[in-house]
């Protein structure tokens, strides 16, 4: 189950970094969608690696091949089983990894856990995995354009550099105008030196990503275990390197009065049923359920564990080591993790939508 993620809309993965292939199977999607193959591959090239000087020099071309579920350009109905072939490992530059556990890696988690564990790469623990998320999430999103909705994100921050703007004063066609994907020019030139700094000195840094849905109905999500927060939660933490998650107000906003945050309902024709509300600091979502304003969050993202400068550790038998790793590494994983933020959102979105569906029958 732990490699399987959704209700209705349900994606499985597998394969890890430097096997034959990454894939998934997806469940759920309806019969009959006219499918943009172009579409889902463009997104697999935000993500790829190779991009630019920001990320890592790895060269995988990151092909979709569709295996079933699309016959004549349209889903079946039937699962969608897809690979993304891995054609440029170097596992050999891991070779000096195999007893040794990385700081803050998955490496001894694992171990501890299985018994053995891939060093490759970091095997079933390296974002090589979004492949499958970003595939699942890119048909969601054809999907859910036929609905209205729209997901967007960007680089919100790297280390200490911000946008200083809410998202509404900014210009979001322009996330992919450069390498950082953000969407404030002045701050995308800050960044862009910063992650190039840390990369020359060995190092790396972190950052967060926000994300915008907009056109979601009201009445998505459940009242209690199923709150759509509570999904995307699960599936933002689920991205690798992710360390914290927040909506709305976030943690910012909890440190001001009721009367400072609350929303206050108004009629408005232009809205669902008539009604909106004078502000969003509840993100909106309010009780677990979506109220037909737009749904913003912010995602944390560590510095990358792998550094490419010497760090003591230990190996499998407790012996001290000094440890300087080789290969080839994202010196920040936010630009790349942009398309995967979108991706699992959509397919939060899609799966609410549908289990919504579902209830009124």
């Amino acid at each position: 189950m732990s490699n399987s993620f959704g209700n209705i809309y349900r994606l499985t993965t597998f394969g890890e970094s430097h096997g034959l292939a990454i894939g998934g199977v997806i469940d759920g999607v309806p019969a009959g969608f006219p499918l943009d193959i172009e579409a889902i591959q463009h997104q697999l090239n935000r993500r790829r690696p190779g991009q630019s000087a920001l990320t890592t020099s790895r060269n995988e071309a990151d092909k979709l091949v569709i295996l079933s579920g699309v016959f004549e350009g349209q889903t079946t109905g039937a699962p969608i089983g897809f690979v993304v072939e891995n054609s440029n490992q170097h596992s050999a530059d891991y070779d000096s990894l195999r007893n040794v556990y990385r700081p803050s890696h998955a490496d001894y988690t694992y171990q501890q856990k299985y018994g053995i564990r891939d060093h490759r790469g970091g095997g079933r623990s390296s974002a090589r995995v979004t492949i499958p998320q970003v595939v699942a999430g890119a048909i969601a999103m054809q999907i859910l354009a036929t609905q209205g909705i729209k997901i967007t994100a960007w680089t919100d921050s790297v280390g200490n550099i911000k946008i200083d703007k809410h998202y509404s004063q900014l210009d979001l066609s322009t996330i992919d105008s450069n390498s950082v994907r953000c969407p404030d020019s002045d701050k995308a030139i800050e960044m862009e030196r910063l992650i190039l700094e840390v990369k020359n000195q060995g190092d790396t840094i972190g950052g967060t990503i926000e994300c915008v849905v907009s056109g979601c109905p009201v009445g998505l999500g459940q009242p209690v275990f199923g709150k759509l927060q509570s999904m995307l939660a699960a599936a933002m933490l689920g991205i690798n390197a992710a360390k914290g998650f927040e909506y709305g107000m976030g943690f910012e906003g909890c440190a001001h009065r009721g009367s400072e945050m609350n929303d206050s309902f108004v009629a408005d024709a232009s809205h669902e049923n008539g009604i909106s509300t004078s502000s969003n600091h509840s993100g909106g979502i309010q009780g677990g359920i979506s109220n037909g304003q737009d749904i913003y969050f912010k995602v944390a993202f560590k510095p990358v564990a792998t550094l490419l400068k010497e760090i003591a550790t230990i190996d499998q038998n407790g012996y001290e080591v000094a440890l300087k790793a080789k290969g080839r590494h994202d010196p920040c994983v936010l630009p790349r993790a942009v398309p995967v933020v979108e991706s699992m959102a959509a397919c939060v979105i899609l799966d609410a939508l549908l289990m919504n569906r579902c209830a009124k029958i």
